[in-house]
């Protein structure tokens, strides 16, 4: 890598065929697989992760649009969403019954907004009014109910790395509320508030999942929010907010990061540095949050270095003797 880049990407890219009509693609952040699912399944659902090891190719039965589908841990079962109520499973695990069973939410008149694997036999349903936590028994084709709580959802983000659910409450959605999971336990984390650039009235819903990251940095868990400010303030800016959110007690807003700019933007943590891609640019900002002031409460941030391009990288295209070159990856900007 040249002195004019500090990023680049990895030189085996995961390759899968593309979005289409007849053609699905779903990116699972737990097990980091892409799954391309044709036909519903019927003629083919292709998984493929960081490297061919975590391959899988199967097919199965098609009984509607898939909505959303993860493995467990380890690839041991397969969840499957098709409608706003239920979650379809299928076993993986070598001689278990491979029949397909079935587990509807038990919140009456609930939508499941989407699933978490949070073990290899445990899952979380987060509906539009609250969180359930299963345990499911692949031998015998069931679900147990561990423990549940009711509060209205907007939407939701989960952290993989420390089991870590977080769900958007009230009406503007700015109120998070986190819990945590582990060894068969679900834990109420408190819950804190996002500060809005601007509080609509009528209260509306003003704080997206798109705003919203998780990352653990330096061996704690931040919620990372892009803060994008409106025309009429002092600091026109956009900057990214963190918000350190300890196993006990209350989560605080430690930490500033000034973007200097505005636009579209995209968040990564690498080696524990945030990286905030900007999209009209094509240029990526480095932030070190180990550099800050002891005694301050809330430290502010500058980019440790100048602005650059990620290395340009080339994709070979597949049956051509060509290759495909490329500025910036596919990031998703918000």
């Amino acid at each position: 890598m040249s002195e004019e880049h500090y990023l680049e990407l990895s030189e085996n890219p995961v390759q899968f065929e593309h979005a289409s009509s007849v053609n699905n693609v779903f990116f699972d952040e737990a097990n980091k697989q892409v799954f391309a699912v044709r036909s519903g399944g019927a003629t083919g659902v292709v998984v493929k992760g960081p490297d061919d090891k975590s391959s899988v190719a199967f097919r199965m039965d098609d009984k509607g649009e898939v909505k959303c589908i993860k493995f467990s841990i380890g690839n041991k079962i397969l969840a499957v969403q098709r409608t706003s109520k239920s979650v379809d499973f299928i076993n993986f695990i070598p001689d278990y019954p491979h029949t397909e069973f079935t587990q509807e939410c038990k919140t009456k008149n609930a939508s499941v907004l989407g699933f978490c694997w949070t073990n290899w036999n445990e899952i979380v349903f987060i509906t539009d009014q609250g969180i359930e936590f299963y345990q499911v028994f692949p031998d015998k084709r069931s679900l147990k109910l561990l423990k549940s709580q009711s509060i209205n959802v907007n939407w939701y983000q989960y952290c993989p790395e420390t089991a870590v659910i977080l769900l958007s409450t009230t009406v503007q959605g700015n109120v998070l509320q986190p819990f945590t999971f582990r060894n068969g336990t679900m834990s109420k984390m408190s819950k804190f508030e996002i500060e809005l650039p601007v509080v609509p009235k009528p209260a509306k819903l003003s704080l997206s999942e798109r705003d919203i990251a998780m990352a653990t940095i330096y061996g704690q868990l931040y919620v990372m929010y892009l803060k994008h400010h409106s025309r009429t303030a002092n600091s026109p800016s956009a900057e990214v907010v963190l918000y350190h959110l300890p196993r006990e007690g209350t989560c605080k807003k430690s930490h500033v990061l000034k973007l200097n700019t505005t636009g579209k933007f995209a968040l990564n943590v690498v080696d524990n540095l945030v990286v905030v891609h900007h999209q009209s640019s094509q240029t990526s900002l480095i932030f070190d949050i180990k550099l800050k002031d002891p005694d301050c409460a809330v430290n502010t941030h500058q980019p440790v270095l100048p602005a650059r391009s990620i290395h340009p990288y080339r994709i070979p295209l597949s049956g051509r003797t060509s290759s495909s070159t490329h500025r910036n990856p596919n990031i998703h900007f918000i």
